[in-house]
């Protein structure tokens, strides 16, 4: 019985010592992990003109395959050129609007 009696006080003391070790713990400000760095953004400019680059060539190659293929009269060679260069033109498509949207998001966390 004597516990429950207890109770009110052991809670006001827990509250004041709470409050006491709140004010003590510090709180720093967010920091930049890469301290400067611009590997990450070396890094997304390296990967974004592979993309383009990839895409051009993908789309040269349709072109030969579909001429390839109209010229020795292979109608399925031409079909996948055709499908291939529809690939590449919406890898492109796809790569021409991630970089802005990439650049935004990044540039709204430098911010």
């Amino acid at each position: 019985m004597s516990a429950v009696l207890a109770l009110p006080e052991t809670l006001s003391t827990l509250t004041s010592h709470a409050g006491l070790l709140a004010a003590t713990v510090p709180n720093p400000a967010p920091a930049d992990p890469t301290s400067g760095s611009q590997g990450i953004t070396l890094l997304l400019s390296y990967v974004k003109w592979g993309a383009l680059i990839a895409c051009g060539l993908t789309a040269l190659a349709s072109g030969g395959l579909m001429a390839v293929g109209s010229l020795s009269n292979r109608p399925d060679h031409v079909d996948k050129g055709k499908r291939a260069f529809l690939w590449a033109l919406g890898g492109v498509i796809a790569s021409a609007i991630a970089i802005p949207m990439v650049n935004t998001v990044f540039g709204a966390a430098g911010a």
